[in-house]
């Protein structure tokens, strides 16, 4: 499975980006997929996970009510729509696809990694 990570760029405070995962390869739209991040000097954490059927989201505390995760099965694609943007959003920003079909929050459920977008939140 490899998995493509994009849509990352420059945003103002308050302002929106929308990522985008493109899976490809031996696919399954029965695995749970999930983005986290990683600012510079921290380490990468949860932030958004979402079950195989596209149900069950899971949100970061930081994120709730502000990003929104979705899926498309049909088209193998994950989406992270991200509103009301912080500059502590500012990380590089990774999909991933869980080894189970639930919406796990946790990094060591997940089997296959993106490469990452940057996402850099400023005025």
């Amino acid at each position: 499975v490899q998995l493509q990570a994009s849509g990352g760029g420059l945003a103002q405070p308050g302002g929106s980006l929308r990522l985008s995962c493109v899976a490809s390869g031996r696919t399954s739209s029965n695995n749970g997929m999930g983005w986290f991040r990683q600012a510079p000097g921290k380490e990468r954490e949860f932030v958004a996970a979402i079950n195989w059927r596209g149900g069950s989201p899971s949100y970061a505390d930081s994120v709730k009510g502000r990003f929104t995760i979705s899926r498309d099965n049909a088209k193998n694609v994950m989406y992270l729509q991200m509103n009301s943007l912080k500059v502590e959003d500012t990380a590089v920003y990774y999909c991933a696809s869980a080894r189970g079909a639930w919406a796990s929050t946790t990094r060591n459920d997940y089997a296959y990694w993106g490469q990452g977008t940057q996402v850099t939140v400023s005025s």
